[in-house]
């Protein structure tokens, strides 16, 4: 497979603001690869999300076809294994006859069961959607038939799950109302799917309500009973001077949550990620912007979310250029790894750096 991977002399051409031939600006420190493009099937690739298993492979997912609304799209699995530096070929890993399929999330729980979930669209928007979930036993090398998580029309899912102290599940999860494809309604609300993995059984969440609707939640747990989240905006795509990412909090475990509320964080109605460090650092990954998702920005809290005193634009391009749905992990050597999809999405991208890379650029300190 034909790829790019920016190490090297490559690298200092990076540092200068030039990333391949694709017009990109990336960062020194941070170590951009190009997974795949046009070469694969399918020119659609979008969104991408990212697992490290047991085992220490690395392995993506995405949903790929001709486009975002067609039924040809499917879920595809990709792998790089442990010490390798190349990703596996796309491999079909979930498809439903003249059904699209949507956002997969791959994730390795504690128990070492790997979890894939993803959307199912019944109708012409994803208003018409709902979550179907797969397992594998054995490493994401083969997969269960699908489930459903849930059968209510308009749910679906984006971030990755994380393990709540006392040892359950939290799945983010969202209802998506309005069958318009250039925006959701405002009663587009955010929510969380509880497992207990004993009982294998997913019961709701309350739901984060807001002025005009969010969506795409993630959380992390600050104590047994706080917690954060903070969620896409919902609306229009048009730039918004006021849009900014929409933050909730629960002080019950994660049970219910407060309202939404605008946060200090510009968000033009796309996707972010949001994860809690090793270390207790909290990192946020949004497009710092109200107009379009370019550039793709990393900040860092080290005072649980009081204040974000470290920024920095990991990539950067002009208008033409997009950096979307971002998902972050942090692998067991403290790597930090984000993925995203780009040029038009058609291109994922890779992008690897230390926490360093991110507080060596201090900025402004603002107060939640």
């Amino acid at each position: 497979m034909r790829r790019a991977r920016l190490t090297g002399l490559v690298a200092l051409t990076i540092a200068t603001g030039v990333f391949a031939n694709t017009g990109v600006f990336g960062a020194d420190n941070v170590l951009v690869e190009r997974v795949i493009g046009n070469e694969a099937p399918g020119q659609y690739k979008h969104p991408c999300t990212i697992t490290q298993l047991d085992n220490a492979d690395l392995y993506i997912a995405y949903y790929g076809g001709s486009g975002e609304y067609e039924g040809d799209s499917k879920v595809w699995g990709m792998r790089k294994p442990a010490g390798s530096d190349s990703w596996s070929p796309p491999e079909c890993i979930a498809d439903t006859p003249f059904r699209g399929e949507g956002n997969p999330v791959v994730w390795q729980a504690p128990d070492g069961l790997v979890w894939l979930f993803y959307v199912q669209r019944y109708g012409d928007t994803w208003s018409d959607s709902r979550v179907k979930g797969k397992i594998s036993k054995d490493g994401a090398t083969t997969w269960s038939d699908s489930f459903m998580i849930t059968f209510e029309q308009g749910m679906m899912v984006q971030g990755l799950p994380i393990v709540l102290k006392n040892g359950g599940y939290l799945l983010p999860a969202y209802y998506e109302t309005g069958h318009d494809q250039e925006k959701t309604d405002p009663d587009t609300t955010s929510l969380f799917f509880r497992l207990d993995p004993r009982a294998k059984k997913w019961a709701e969440t309350g739901r984060i309500v807001s002025d005009n609707g969010n969506l795409q939640p993630h959380a992390v747990q600050l104590t047994d009973s706080h917690l954060i989240a903070y969620c896409r905006r919902g609306g229009s795509f048009d730039p918004l001077p006021d849009g900014r990412i929409i933050r909730a909090e629960s002080h019950d475990g994660g049970n219910t949550w407060t309202r939404g509320a605008p946060s200090q964080f510009k968000n033009p109605n796309a996707a972010i990620a949001f994860i809690k460090l090793a270390n207790g650092h909290l990192l946020l990954v949004y497009n710092d912007s109200i107009s379009g998702r370019n550039p793709l920005t990393v900040s860092v809290s080290t005072d649980n979310d009081k204040s974000w005193p470290y920024k920095r634009n990991i990539a950067q391009a002009d208008k033409r250029q997009t950096f979307a749905y971002p998902v972050a992990i942090q692998t067991r050597d403290g790597k930090i790894h984000v993925v995203c999809t780009t040029d038009n999405r058609k291109t994922i991208l890779h992008f690897t750096f230390d926490e360093q890379a991110i507080l060596s650029h201090p900025a402004l300190s603002v107060a939640r």
